[in-house]
């Protein structure tokens, strides 16, 4: 069984794949696919500082997040060209990874991917888990936790398709506006969920 996990940005999304691995699943992370792809040396990487120049890199030659997170926020067609360079190869990689977990024997295999809507075909998945947060409790944790300045954080967020939207396409949604324990309580229900399913497969 292949699930797509994904919640958009600060919703908790990160935090029911930690507890999805604890209760046994082979998990498939998107967010590490990308950083594997962006080391200096890679095609992915060459080609993003072919487009966007030596302006995003560190002087290690490192990809310089925070710059070329700027640049793709202010300029849809930069956020558009990056995407055309990123997606499909780690749609690909990621493709080699389910298919190395299933032939490890995981029985549910959960691709954490944020940008689920926006980047794939929620269709390919078995079921879709979708982690939820108010947008002004999202806001203030970019803010807080992960220290972008407001107006990063709000373009962050409008850049991502709104929430509502993907509740109505998924088949399990995990609220996470409470504390912890209410978080991994409603993970819980979920995941006995998954796996009655895929018992029954």
């Amino acid at each position: 069984m292949i699930v797509g996990l994904t919640g958009n940005v600060a919703a908790g999304k990160s935090t029911v794949s930690a507890l999805f691995r604890g209760w046994g699943a082979g998990i498939v992370d998107a967010d590490q696919v990308v950083r594997d792809l962006q080391r200096p040396g890679t095609e992915v990487h060459r080609r993003i500082v072919e487009r966007f120049g030596q302006a995003i890199l560190t002087p290690g030659g490192e990809l310089d997040r925070p710059a070329l997170r700027r640049m793709i926020l202010e300029d849809t067609k930069a956020r558009s060209d990056l995407n055309a360079i990123v997606h499909p190869a780690v749609r690909q990689q990621r493709d080699i990874l389910v298919a190395a977990a299933r032939a490890a024997g995981a029985r549910i295999i959960v691709a954490d991917i944020p940008l689920l809507f926006e980047a794939a075909d929620p269709k390919e998945f078995d079921a879709v888990v979708l982690v939820d947060a108010p947008e002004a409790t999202r806001l203030q944790r970019l803010v807080t936790m992960r220290g972008l300045p407001s107006e990063d954080a709000r373009r962050l967020i409008d850049a991502q398709l709104p929430s509502d939207a993907k509740r109505k396409q998924s088949d399990f949604v995990i609220d996470n506006d409470g504390d912890r324990a209410q978080l991994e309580r409603h993970a819980r229900d979920v995941w006995l969920e998954l796996e009655a399913r895929a018992a029954a497969a």
